[in-house]
């Protein structure tokens, strides 16, 4: 086995150690949406009167229609706290005896990403399966089609905490700014509600919505939810991707950090 695969298979092991000594956390990633999906939506339902949504002109439940939002809510969530022990472990000194490697520093943050999306892929499963089991369920075959669609955003939203963790140094001002990036991120999107439910109330809140990649990364899953392919949404989200990896590869970047601490 090549030093690229074993270090990718170290550090995605790693993870999954320490994904399942904090079972606290999963227990949390499952209760949060779920207690929008069982409890808010009603409300939500009552209000918004959906029932015929554009552009998958079928009939749905409102449940129905937040649910890949809410996966998406699992993901972000699970991003940022795969990023929050990124900060942790760069306070105890573990990340720096892993930058330090011989192995290419791009490749060693792809691992990272390689093992929250993994964490991240599973959590969304297990709510797919815990709602399933209060009578929300999909097409078959979304179950399946949705597996890329959940790397694709897994990948992004890791990115973008590999971005926070690169630029936030003290481990207790990261949680003020994860609040402050997940909750814009996740109520200004189509996680809760259709772009155009949106553009009927405000204009500005529509076009942010549809700048943000949350929104993208939502879209990606609620259509391969149902088999169905969102090219847009997948430009989107690869562009986001691209764009938070060279950002993150920038602030991991040790000449910047030299540059820095001398500053």
């Amino acid at each position: 086995m090549t030093p690229f695969l074993t270090s990718l298979r170290a550090i995605v092991a790693r993870e999954a150690l320490r994904f399942l000594h904090q079972r606290e956390r999963f227990v949390a990633a499952l209760v949060r949406p779920l207690v929008w999906l069982l409890v808010f939506a009603a409300g939500f339902r009552a209000a918004l009167g959906l029932s015929i949504i554009p552009p998958y002109q079928t009939y749905i439940t409102y449940e129905t229609y937040i649910l890949p939002g809410l996966c998406g809510m699992i993901v972000l969530f699970n991003g940022m706290q795969s990023s929050l022990s990124l900060v942790y472990d760069r306070e105890m000194g573990s990340m720096k005896l892993l930058l330090t490697s011989p192995l290419p520093r791009w490749w060693l943050l792809f691992a990272k990403l390689a093992g929250s999306t993994a964490i991240s892929v599973l959590q969304v499963y297990a709510f797919l399966a815990i709602a399933a089991a209060f009578g929300i369920t999909l097409p078959p075959l979304g179950y399946v089609t949705v597996l890329p669609a959940l790397v694709m955003a897994g990948l992004m939203l890791g990115a973008l905490g590999l971005v926070l963790s690169s630029f936030i140094r003290q481990l207790e001002n990261f949680a003020g700014v994860m609040n402050f990036v997940i909750f814009p991120m996740f109520f200004l999107s189509s996680a809760l509600y259709p772009l155009w439910k949106m553009a009927e109330s405000s204009k500005l809140l529509h076009d942010i919505c549809a700048v943000n990649p949350f929104t993208h990364a939502v879209e990606l899953i609620r259509f391969a939810l149902y088999a169905q392919f969102n090219g847009w949404a997948l430009l989107w989200v690869l562009l986001a991707t691209a764009g938070f990896t060279a950002l993150a590869l920038r602030g991991y970047d040790p000449a910047r950090t030299r540059i820095a601490r001398r500053g």
